[in-house]
């Protein structure tokens, strides 16, 4: 009933928001029956039904068809969030435009109506009188007219430039960010161990086998010790989308690559993807530890794994390991970072958030996890959450850049 209930409300929202689009960008700017109204309309239209389209297609759809939707419905989605933002800031803008001096000198903008136009011999003769001089009642139509055009003109290409700029992040793949972390049980001789940390890579309908190609070749390149793949690598099953992920099978580090589990793969059937990790050479760490020379490296399950009887056992991955040694845990939810506060983690590497994605996105992140992007500490221990590789739904990343993260483990005892 709940889940009805706010389904109903959010398809309400985005039938508001597509007709203020439409009454902005289409009506007020074009004339009844005009070919950009006619076609303005359709596209108000059909552009909802895509994204809707999207947004369940992988419930719905094979792969393969759900791309179709895919791209034009996500990335609708994108141009809408821009949309509404640069109209809202607009009707700010309106009264003060329609004050500017300029705008009466612009009669050219004043539009005849059809019945309007006749020629001087079906004008009526009429007798001679006074010309009353109605230049200002006359033009504001014309200023309205002119205005409105400059609005949705502006705002349409400000969304197309955010939107597009932010696709071309995403596309273009995650560019590697260098952070230190100081850990005081670290020994001597481990001072400069470097972990790359690649989260929600998000492989599925638009992210593919190049995507991957991609990560895979900035990670090689940054020669880490240990690769940490932190969950949400998938949205979609293996036989869809086992190609795409085939290249983490070229991932090299001194000490092997680890992965744990995000929501997604929970979404996507977590068990066989696990499986297919592992296969590609990948150590996935299932609520388990490694006892690595300079530390321990432990992984616990996604949240989402709760409800399946797979959630974190935090007791199980490191309830009976000596805390005399510094610890490294890979966690997808920044939320568990209380979790190994309690059990003794010097550090926990997330994803999950994106960063928020698309701002001001970020503003909501913060309402649901302690900490967005960056490194932060918790009594004793530090959270480092990286805003991730890839992007889920929209392929655009606006005021979150996507990222891999080569963090340094620094020893205090040197």
């Amino acid at each position: 009933m709940v889940i009805a209930v706010v389904g109903i409300a959010a398809l309400g929202l985005l039938g508001a928001a597509h007709w203020y689009v439409w009454r902005r960008l289409v009506r007020d700017v074009s004339g009844p029956g005009s070919r950009y109204r006619r076609a303005g309309t359709v596209l108000v239209v059909l552009l909802p039904v895509l994204s809707v389209l999207a947004l369940i297609g992988g419930r719905a759809f094979p792969l393969a068809v759900e791309r179709w939707f895919a791209w034009p419905g996500y990335l609708w989605l994108a141009v809408l969030l821009y949309l509404l933002l640069a109209l809202l800031v607009g009707e700010l803008l309106r009264p003060l435009l329609l004050r500017l001096p300029l705008l009466r000198l612009l009669p050219l903008f004043r539009f005849p109506r059809r019945r309007e136009i006749r020629s001087a011999a079906e004008v009526p003769a009429e007798p001679a009188a006074p010309v009353v001089q109605e230049e200002p009642a006359a033009a504001e139509p014309s200023r309205r007219l002119f205005v409105s055009r400059v609005v949705a003109g502006t705002a349409a290409g400000v969304a197309a430039g955010v939107v597009g700029n932010g696709a071309y992040g995403v596309l273009r793949g995650p560019r590697v960010k260098q952070v230190t972390v100081p850990l005081a049980k670290l020994p001597r001789a481990a001072h400069g161990y470097r972990i790359a940390v690649v989260s929600d890579i998000h492989l599925g309908p638009i992210l593919g086998r190049a995507h991957t190609r991609r990560i895979v070749d900035t990670i090689n390149a940054t020669q880490p010790d240990l690769i940490a793949v932190v969950g949400d690598l998938v949205d979609g099953t293996v036989p869809e989308l086992g190609p795409a992920a085939r290249p983490l099978a070229d991932l090299r580090a001194k000490d092997g690559a680890y992965f744990v589990t995000g929501n997604h793969e929970y979404f996507s059937g977590a068990a066989p993807w696990v499986d297919f990790v592992r296969e590609l050479g990948v150590h996935p760490l299932e609520n388990a530890r490694v006892e690595l020379p300079w530390f321990d490296l432990a992984g616990v399950n996604d949240i989402a794994g709760t409800s399946q009887g797979q959630g974190p056992d935090y007791e199980r991955a490191l309830g009976d390991r000596d805390r005399g040694r510094a610890a490294v845990l890979m966690a997808h939810q920044p939320v568990t970072v209380h979790d190994s506060v309690r059990h003794g983690v010097d550090l926990q590497l997330s994803g999950h958030t994106h960063g928020g994605q698309l701002w001001p996105g970020n503003y909501l992140a913060e309402l649901a996890n302690p900490t967005v992007a960056g490194l932060e500490r918790y009594g004793d221990t530090q959270l480092y959450v990286t805003r991730g590789a890839g992007a889920w739904g929209p392929p655009v990343r606006v005021g979150a850049p996507s990222d891999i993260t080569v963090v340094t483990l620094a020893s205090l005892r040197v």
